[in-house]
């Protein structure tokens, strides 16, 4: 064995040792913490930021989060499992809203807090809506008012705070923004004194239990709603029909390596020709842009490269039909 052979095993036995998981502290607290609010007032935008990586997608449209998402963040003291959930609202108009609002109420279930996001200084029906489910339970419930950095005059949410405060029996109650993470660091806080003494949940190396398939397919769907303003309604959804990892190898033909590539094939489904139009655009312009744009995010969340190809379908009704949301995963 020559001395450089020598070096490089070391340096490999060294790394192995380093990358050996720390021993968790007897003190050591894991939960669940629910996020839960009307439409639109920044639980997406609050989970993220706690976790320092964008995992759920975000718009400035209502209602963007249609699923539950699990975004778990683990430090040296605690595993805090975020359970970001769609908007509680108070029109079911279609299947699809009904299904979105028992997402987001059966993640009460198993859970060992609950964070209720309010916007700012506007209360709104559908806050009291998820208020009133909120009274149904026995957690513990921080009241979280969001957005606190646009109001100029702080003293205007002091009223604010004890007309919530005198409405709900809350834990806690934290004006934060959690665009520009004001105040998130008091909230981690804060959180940990609700979550149990046990080890973690889940490997301190991941950040969701969700998988990548699906993941794809909420970026597709934020840049369509990001790119396409309001002309898109919400009646819009992606499914992935291929997702094969190809490793790295070395061409048979040129003899140099190739790096590693996931192929993704991906249907968008609208409900009315209309609106296939709206979304491939003038000349697939918009469709265009969409997948470049997608594909950017995968390969900086999965960290490899990514060839995404589009397709974009009409399927009438799925949104208020039973059997199509089945098979969607709704």
């Amino acid at each position: 064995m020559t001395d450089n052979q020598s070096v490089q095993n070391d340096d490999l036995i060294a790394s192995f040792f380093e990358s050996q998981p720390a021993t968790i502290s007897d003190e050591f607290r894991a939960g669940f913490v629910a996020i839960v609010g009307r439409p639109n007032v920044g639980k997406s935008t609050l989970m993220n930021h706690l976790l320092g990586q964008k995992l759920s997608i975000t718009s400035r449209k209502p209602q963007t989060t249609r699923h539950r998402i699990h975004g778990i963040l683990t430090d040296e003291d605690m595993q805090i499992v975020f359970v970001d959930t769609p908007g509680i609202h108070a029109k079911e108009v279609k299947a699809i809203n009904e299904r979105m609002n028992k997402a987001a109420v059966s993640a009460l279930s198993d859970v060992d807090l609950v964070l209720f996001v309010v916007d700012g200084l506007q209360w709104r029906e559908d806050d009291l809506l998820t208020l009133e489910k909120l009274s149904a339970t026995s957690l513990p419930v921080v009241l979280v008012i969001n957005k606190s950095d646009t109001v100029k005059d702080k003293s205007q949410m002091l009223p604010v705070i004890e007309s919530f405060n005198e409405s709900f029996d809350f834990a806690d109650i934290l004006p934060v923004s959690a665009l520009r993470g004001h105040n998130l660091d008091r909230l981690k806080s804060v959180i940990g004194q609700f979550l149990p003494t046990r080890p973690p949940i889940f490997d301190p190396e991941q950040i969701t239990d969700r998988s990548e398939r699906f993941l794809a397919s909420e970026i597709i769907r934020e840049k369509i709603m990001r790119t396409s303003g309001d002309e898109v309604p919400y009646d819009l959804t992606v499914q992935i029909d291929t997702f094969k990892d190809e490793p790295a190898h070395k061409d048979p033909e040129t003899g140099k390596w190739r790096r590693a590539v996931t192929f993704i094939d991906a249907t968008i489904f609208v409900e009315r020709a209309g609106q296939k139009t709206i979304v491939i655009g003038d000349k697939g312009s918009r469709i265009k842009q969409v997948g470049i744009e997608a594909r950017q995010d995968m390969e900086k969340l999965f960290d490899r490269k990514i060839m995404l190809t589009l397709w974009v379908k009409v399927k009438k009704g799925w949104s208020d039909d039973e059997r199509a949301l089945n098979s969607l995963g709704y």
